[in-house]
């Protein structure tokens, strides 16, 4: 048997590894379990581990970290995965790889490939209800959006807030979302904007307000604003290319360019300009000069929402 695994969704990658280790271990011992990482390890200490026999058990099980790393492994992977010994199985764990090499292809031809993609915010709402059910309890849909919109896509953020709501109450509701939960930083922000650009005032200086009594200061507050309106400059310059296009050109998650497409839209490009020059000037006199910072950035909020 030989695994690959790959995909830049770390947690849904390292989950599936620690499940087969765990399996081969459960069944025969910790000796019948090797690591290698392929950025350190030789071609010589490789091609050992993989064409030796299992030491005290009846399998064995190498793990290969990146072994593409390694140039000499990369080039005679064929050979050294087509004489392994019917006593070893071999996973590789490659999360980032060149689709255009003939390594890549070799791997998806050849092995049981298995790509762990970045999920989306509908993808992600469906793990959690999944990760519930899995825990014995439950989350609706809808409810489970409302907490990827509240924390955040890292799956393993989520998975530790949906221990906790388990915890309190198998029937995860909105209601102890808000109890348990904390919005990041980062997520606020984006409703903070979202209900400026969409002219609601009141909410976006109550937002603010919120990210103040969270003692998130006003240099962190400018730098969020920063990340928030890069990302609809790149969405905006996109031209016609799909959300996952402009997310893996940006190095971003789709969900994220999903989420933000909707300002972009209502945005020009000349006024996008101008809100970066402003706030790129608060920012500037907030380091050269005593200005009030909280009153600057809250005017910034205002002339949003205009």
């Amino acid at each position: 048997m030989i695994i690959c695994l790959s995909g830049e969704n770390s947690f849904g990658l390292r989950a599936e590894l620690d499940k087969l280790t765990a399996a081969v271990v459960d069944r025969y011992g910790d000796m019948a379990l090797e690591r290698l990482d392929g950025e350190t390890a030789s071609f010589e200490r490789l091609q050992e581990s993989l064409q030796s026999p299992p030491f005290l058990t009846e399998r064995k099980m190498v793990v290969l970290r990146t072994p593409g790393a390694n140039k000499r492994f990369a080039e005679q992977a064929g050979v050294l995965l087509e004489t392994l010994p019917d006593t070893t199985d071999v996973i590789i764990v490659e999360p980032k790889l060149d689709k255009r090499g003939s390594y890549y292809k070799f791997l998806k031809k050849t092995t049981d490939f298995r790509e762990f993609a970045e999920l989306d915010e509908d993808g992600t709402a469906r793990w959690l209800a999944e990760a519930a059910r899995t825990g014995g309890g439950s989350i609706a849909l809808a409810d489970a959006r409302f907490l990827v919109e509240r924390v955040g896509v890292s799956q393993q953020l989520l998975g530790n807030e949906l221990e906790k709501l388990l915890l309190y109450n198998p029937a995860i509701t909105r209601a102890t979302i808000e109890l348990l939960s904390e919005a990041t930083p980062q997520s606020s922000i984006f409703e903070l904007l979202e209900a400026a650009f969409a002219g609601d005032t009141a909410r976006a200086l109550r937002l603010y307000s919120d990210q103040r009594e969270q003692k998130v200061d006003t240099a962190q507050i400018v730098a969020m604003l920063t990340w928030q309106l890069r990302i609809l400059a790149l969405i905006k310059t996109a031209g016609g290319r799909s959300p996952q296009e402009q997310a893996a050109a940006a190095k971003l998650n789709p969900y994220v360019v999903r989420k933000t497409q909707p300002i972009a839209q209502r945005l020009s490009l000349a006024r996008l300009k101008r809100l970066v020059a402003d706030l790129l000037a608060i920012d500037v006199r907030s380091k050269r000069e005593s200005i009030d910072v909280d009153e600057a950035l809250q005017n910034y909020l205002l002339n949003l929402a205009e």
